[in-house]
């Protein structure tokens, strides 16, 4: 997928709140915004309330157990965890598989992820939540302290594109 797709995907994603430009800009979440929508049982060694996050940098991973990319890309998400979390950032996944905790569950305790694992209820499966419609796995968000989405990725994001972006929010 080439860059500029990939771009106007992401700028999809942001639910036309705002229009896209380049590089991470603010986009305010309707209703219950974002940190609302990830009030979600969480599941592994590690686990957050969305009261949790409140205050800090959010990235949101929407992932599943049988999504080979997903899988790939969590070793990106352990390290920016490591790297960033003592400044604010919180990595938090959400498991996107329609059999939820029977296979998130097992999932989240075998690769003993140092980040929560949240399971996606029907309202951000159908699309319904203030992420809209998640169309590819996986697809990353991240989100500013002040809950506003500030960057999108569809597809598997690189380390470094987080972290400039990681870095970017932190730093508001």
């Amino acid at each position: 997928m080439s860059v500029l797709v990939g771009r106007a995907l992401a700028c999809a994603l942001l639910l036309g709140l705002t229009a896209c430009k380049s590089g991470p800009e603010p986009v305010e979440a309707p209703g219950a915004g974002f940190l609302g929508a990830l009030a979600l049982p969480a599941l592994g060694p590690q686990r957050a309330a969305a009261a949790d996050l409140s205050g800090r940098v959010v990235l949101v991973n929407f992932m599943a157990t049988w999504c080979f990319p997903c899988v790939a890309e969590m070793p990106t998400l352990e390290a920016l965890q490591r790297d960033y979390g003592s400044q604010g950032l919180q990595v938090v996944a959400v498991g996107m598989d329609l059999e939820g905790a029977r296979v998130l569950s097992p999932f989240a305790d075998h690769y003993e992820l140092r980040y929560p694992l949240l399971i996606a209820d029907e309202r951000i499966i159908s699309g319904q939540s203030a992420f809209g419609p998640i169309i590819a796995l996986p697809t990353s968000f991240i989100l500013d302290r002040q809950g506003r989405a500030v960057a999108a990725w569809q597809g598997v994001a690189g380390h470094e594109d987080l972290a400039k972006a990681i870095e970017k929010a932190l730093k508001r």
